[in-house]
């Protein structure tokens, strides 16, 4: 069945000429052609912070067609643009992977939305990313070991200061999730840093403590 829908949905693009989102053209027949994807800039790959000993790389800055591109996974429903925004994350991480010696098991995480939030958008874009950068990367995904138990405000108006105490205890681990390999945790933007470190906090309350971090983008 997911085969046939796969066959469906490519006919469909194919009649109807899927545009760049970001373009408007229609002579790939994509969400985002390639010059529009050889725009966008890496970072460079040493770590943008580090967290209580762990490392936080970004993989971009969040600007241009970057930032369109979350903003239309995110808001807009955007849904294959999901695999773009992993593909530039996967390409930057193998640069820093090759760098800075890193494993070659991982089980990834998409930071959880809450479950009303979810049920509002209709889907976890970052699931959605991590989904495609796992078929990329080969990782093993993981959804289950971090859920949020929390209702958060919106972080962007915050200060530093207010989305830690608006983050407190809002992450839980179910350690019977836990798989025998290092973590790696996966958002979209890393402002502050605060809604990795408030996950990180709480692996490491559960003695998971050999986690990287990666986001697509920061400011």
């Amino acid at each position: 069945m997911e085969n046939l829908k796969k066959i469906f949905n490519t006919l469909l693009d194919f009649i109807y000429k899927k545009r760049c989102y970001f373009c408007n053209s229609n002579k790939e027949c994509t969400k985002m052609c390639s010059q529009c994807y050889s725009e966008l800039n890496f970072s460079d790959y040493n770590p943008n912070r580090t967290i209580h000993g762990v490392d936080i790389f970004t993989a971009g800055i969040y600007e241009k067609k970057l930032q369109k591109m979350i903003r239309g996974v995110k808001y807009h429903k955007q849904k294959d643009l999901a695999f773009f925004q992993a593909k530039f994350m996967w390409e930057y991480f193998m640069n820093i992977s090759d760098k800075n010696n890193l494993p070659d098991k991982l089980q990834v995480i998409p930071t959880p939305l809450y479950k009303t939030r979810e049920q509002k958008r209709g889907y976890n874009h970052m699931k959605l990313v991590a989904e495609e950068f796992c078929r990329l990367s080969g990782y093993i995904l993981n959804n289950k070991l971090i859920k949020r138990i929390k209702e958060t405000k919106p972080q962007y108006k915050l200060s530093r200061q207010e989305r830690m105490k608006n983050l407190k205890n809002a992450f839980q681990v179910n350690k019977s999730e836990l798989l025998d390999m290092p973590v790696l945790l996966l958002d979209d933007i890393c402002t502050t840093g605060s809604t990795f470190e408030s996950m990180i906090d709480e692996l490491h309350e559960n003695s998971i403590n050999d986690i990287i971090c990666l986001a697509a983008a920061t400011p």
